[in-house]
C-alpha cells in the first residue's frame, strides 16, 4: 500500500520506517526541513533501538520524507496523523490534529479516489467522530463514509522499544466509521499474520489506548504506595514484590518443570522514584479531565498521579535525612531519561531531583548515557556533565540511581576502594542493598530516621 504518515515524532516516524520495512512505500511528512533531511539521510533525529538501521535497509526503497503534506496525501492510499496532542492542565490540546485534518481535507478536496484518514495520535474517545471527520467534511465538500473514510488505530510503542514492539505487536486495535475504511486497515495490517485484531469504532480504540496507560500507571503507583508503606514498618519492598509477583495468576507455572512464564506487565509492579514520559502522566492526566467533564469523577486515577507526583520527594527526602545542609555538597545524578533505552526526559523524575538540588544549592553532577544533549538544553551551565560513570562519581558526597541504565548495576564495583564512600540512594532498587556502604532505597526502612 502508498501510505502517508503526518508527523515524525516516535510514533510517526516508528510507524512510518516499520511499515516501509514489512513492503509498504511510506512516506513521512513533517513541517521541519531539518527532520526530513536527517531521515532522508538515514540519520533518526529520535534515539530509538534498531531506527538508525531501518532507515538504512528502506530510505530511498520504501520510505522517504518530505515537507510536501499535499503531494504525500494525493499520491497515497492512506494517511496516518501522528501528531502531538499535549496536556494543557485542563484538557489536550488539539491544535495540530486540527492543523493537519484541514490539511488533508484540502488535499481531499482534488482527490477523486477513496482514501483514509487514520488518527494514531493518543485522543480521548470522540475526538475521530466530532473533531477530525468533521474537519475533513468541512475543508474537503466531500462526505465521510463515501467519499473517504476515518479511522483511528492507537499505537502501544514502548519506548526504548518501539521497534520490536511494533514489529512483534501483541495486539492491533482499528477502529473505522465504516466497513470499508476498516478494509483498508485490515489490509494495510496484512503484513502482520497471526495478530490479534480488534475490529470496533473510533471511540472505543480511543479508549482502549487510555485504558491500557492507565492501568499500567496504576500498576506502578499502586507498587509506590506499597513500597513507602514497607518503608515505614521495616519491610523491604523487594522481598514483598518477590513474594506477590509468585502468584501463578501474575507468572503461570508450566508443566514438566518448565521455567515460570514472567509476563511483562511484572515490571511495572516494581517500586521506584516514579513514572515520567510523553505518555502516562499526559494521558492519565488527560482522562481524568475528561472523566470530569463526562460527569464521571476518577478518584482512583487521581490517586495515581498523586502517588507518582511525591516519589521523587521520597528520594530527596532521603538524602535531606543524611545531609539536611545540601549547600555546597556534590551530588551525582545517575539518569535523566526518564527510562532506559531513550533519550527523552519528557516528565522525568530527574528534572524534579536536579531542580529541587540546584534550589538547594547542591553542586550537581549529571550522568546518562544518551540523555546529555537533552539534559543540556533544559539545564544548561547549571550543573555539570560526564559521558564516564567513573568520573561521574570522582568527589560525590551522595550518588542517586534515578533511570534503570543496566550500566548502573557496575555502581559498588566502581565505587568499591574509594577512601571516602559517597551516600547512594538506589530509586529504583538496582543494586543489593548490601553492596555499598552508606545505601538508602526506595521502599526500604530509611537508615537516617
Amino acid at each position: 500500500m502508498r501510505v502517508s504518515v503526518i508527523g515524525t515524532g516516535y510514533v510517526g516516524l516508528v510507524s512510518g520506517a516499520c511499515l516501509a520495512g514489512k513492503g509498504h512505500d511510506v512516506v513521512c511528512v513533517d513541517t521541519v526541513q531539518q527532520k526530513i533531511d536527517q531521515i532522508n539521510a538515514c540519520t533518526p533525529p529520535i534515539h530509538e533501538d534498531g531506527l538508525a538501521e531501518l532507515l538504512r535497509e528502506t530510505v530511498g526503497k520504501t520510505l522517504r520524507g518530505t515537507t510536501d503534506l499535499r503531494e504525500a496525501v494525493l499520491n497515497s492510499d492512506i494517511s496516518l496523523i501522528a501528531v502531538g496532542t499535549p496536556f494543557d492542565g485542563s484538557e489536550i490540546d488539539l491544535k495540530y490534529i486540527r492543523d493537519v485534518s484541514r490539511q488533508i481535507g484540502e488535499v481531499l478536496k482534488d482527490k477523486d479516489a477513496y482514501h483514509v484518514v487514520v488518527v494514531k495520535s493518543t485522543v480521548v474517545p470522540g475526538t475521530t467522530d466530532t473533531v477530525v471527520t468533521p474537519i475533513l467534511e468541512e475543508a474537503s465538500g466531500k462526505k465521510a463514509g463515501q467519499d473517504f473514510g476515518t479511522g483511528m488505530n492507537p499505537e502501544f510503542l514502548k519506548e526504548g522499544e518501539a521497534i520490536a514492539d511494533f514489529m512483534h505487536p501483541d495486539r492491533i486495535v482499528i477502529g473505522g466509521n465504516d466497513s470499508r475504511a476498516i478494509a483498508v486497515m485490515d489490509e494495510l495490517y496484512s503484513v502482520f499474520p497471526g495478530v490479534d485484531i480488534v475490529r470496533t469504532n473510533p471511540a472505543t480504540a480511543e479508549m482502549i489506548k487510555y485504558t491500557a496507560n492507565s492501568l499500567l500507571a496504576t500498576l506502578i503507583s499502586f507498587s509506590n504506595e506499597i513500597g513507602n508503606l514497607c518503608a515505614k514498618v521495616g519491610v523491604d519492598v523487594v522481598e514483598a514484590m518477590e513474594g506477590m509477583h509468585l502468584d501463578k495468576r501474575f507468572t503461570p507455572i508450566l508443566p514438566e518443570n518448565a521455567e515460570r512464564v514472567w509476563p511483562g506487565f511484572i515490571t511495572y509492579l516494581a517500586a521506584g522514584c516514579g513514572f515520567g514520559g510523553s505518555c502516562f502522566p499526559k494521558d492519565v492526566k488527560a482522562l481524568i479531565a475528561y472523566g470530569e467533564n463526562a460527569g464521571a469523577p476518577m478518584p482512583l486515577l487521581n490517586a495515581v498521579i498523586q502517588t507518582n507526583t511525591k516519589q521523587p520527594h521520597q528520594m530527596m527526602d532521603r538524602l535531606r535525612s543524611h545531609i539536611p545542609a545540601l549547600a555546597g555538597r556534590h551530588v551525582t545524578v545517575l539518569g535523566v531519561a526518564f527510562k532506559p533505552g531513550t533519550d527523552d526526559i519528557r516528565e522525568s523524575p530527574a528534572l524534579t531531583i536536579i531542580s529541587e538540588l540546584l534550589a538547594d544549592e547542591a553542586v550537581v553532577t549529571a550522568y546518562d548515557p544518551i540523555a546529555r544533549h537533552e539534559a543540556e538544553a533544559l539545564f544548561g551551565d547549571r550543573i555539570t556533565y560526564e559521558d564516564d560513570l567513573k568520573q561521574a562519581l570522582n568527589g560525590a558526597d551522595a550518588v542517586m540511581i534515578v533511570t534503570r541504565w543496566p550500566e548502573f548495576s557496575e555502581l559498588p564495583m566502581l565505587l568499591n576502594g574509594q577512601t571516602v564512600q559517597p551516600l547512594v540512594i538506589d530509586g529504583r532498587r538496582m543494586i543489593p542493598k548490601d553492596s555499598v556502604s552508606r545505601y538508602e532505597g526506595i521502599g526500604l526502612q530509611p537508615a537516617v530516621s
